[in-house]
């Protein structure tokens, strides 16, 4: 619903409407439309609010289609017709602007008569049953209310059903719109909430240490059991071999042992043909393979 804009004036002539110009416009577009009171009390409306409220796809058009010249008028020239050079700070505040296009009442009702919509049937019947009884009687008139105003605030009438028919069936229809939107919030606040659960539930595992069991690590070997495993499976032969096992085999686990002849002869007290007969079945029993080299050349054996 748009915002009702009056602009204020000392010079109104208090003239009171025998229907309350809100619920009139309500009942004949479905919405609160802006609208301007001059200070003889004609009613001006936001034009694009009523063509908007009533289906109308091009303000524009439907202006040029159903409103007469007469009924319609740009906003400036309705207040500096009226308040001069004082027209700017008469609609400043009120989020109006000058250049609006607006409709007087009888607009209004041309604009609501050329609508489809069905929700302004009831308003058109009573439109239509004024005008007949008008030509039938010559006059159509408001019953008075039962319960009228203190003497110095006017007359009160009686609404017409028609009218009061469309009010009840839009508020009816606003209640049920406020009641829909109310569960799709409640709906919309309730999926938030557990996304905002399931985040957290996120975050709180991110920071948490990994629990879960992973592999074993492989346990790491000694020489002894290196000496063993291969003195069980591969080397049952010479005790020379295993001495030149022996003193392979903690270089191996670093990640290679040099093979030089020479200095396994010295540190064992074996002689060089031996140690090279020893190597040999360490190569052939596949204890040992093959790697690089050292920097000097020497070559260097590693675990298959």
């Amino acid at each position: 619903m748009y915002e009702q804009n009056n602009i204020p004036s000392d010079e109104s002539t208090g003239r009171k409407d025998a229907i309350d110009i809100n619920d009139f416009v309500f009942a004949a577009t479905g919405a609160r439309v802006r609208r301007v009171t001059m200070p003889d009390g004609e009613h001006w409306f936001v034009a694009a609010d009523v063509a908007t409220d009533l289906g109308y796809a091009n303000t524009r058009q439907a202006l040029q289609w159903h409103v007469a010249a007469t009924c319609q008028s740009i906003l400036d020239d309705l207040v500096q017709s009226v308040y001069g050079a004082d027209a700017s700070s008469k609609i400043a505040g009120h989020g109006l602007k000058k250049s609006m296009r607006m409709v007087n009442l009888q607009g209004l009702i041309a604009l609501v008569n050329g609508c489809t919509k069905p929700e302004s049937g009831p308003f058109k019947t009573w439109v239509s049953d004024v005008i007949v009884t008008i030509q039938r009687d010559g006059s159509y008139s408001l019953e008075p209310a039962a319960v009228q105003p203190a003497p110095s605030g006017g007359t009160a009438y009686v609404m017409p059903e028609q009218v009061v028919e469309a009010i009840v069936r839009l508020e009816e229809r606003n209640i049920r719109a406020d009641d829909t939107m109310l569960a799709f919030q409640e709906e919309r606040n309730d999926l938030l909430r557990q996304i905002n659960n399931g985040l957290k539930d996120i975050a709180e595992a991110l920071r948490q240490p990994n629990t879960r069991p992973g592999p074993a690590p492989a346990p790491e070997l000694t020489p002894q059991q290196i000496l063993a495993k291969w003195k069980a499976t591969n080397l049952v032969v010479t005790e020379d071999v295993h001495v030149v096992a022996a003193y392979l085999a903690p270089a191996l686990l670093r990640g290679g042992a040099r093979c030089s002849v020479d200095e396994i002869s010295t540190r064992t007290g074996l002689s060089p043909s031996r140690v090279r007969d020893c190597l040999d079945v360490l190569f052939e029993r596949g204890c040992v393979r093959h790697g690089s080299r050292a920097a000097d050349g020497t070559p260097v054996c590693v675990l298959p």
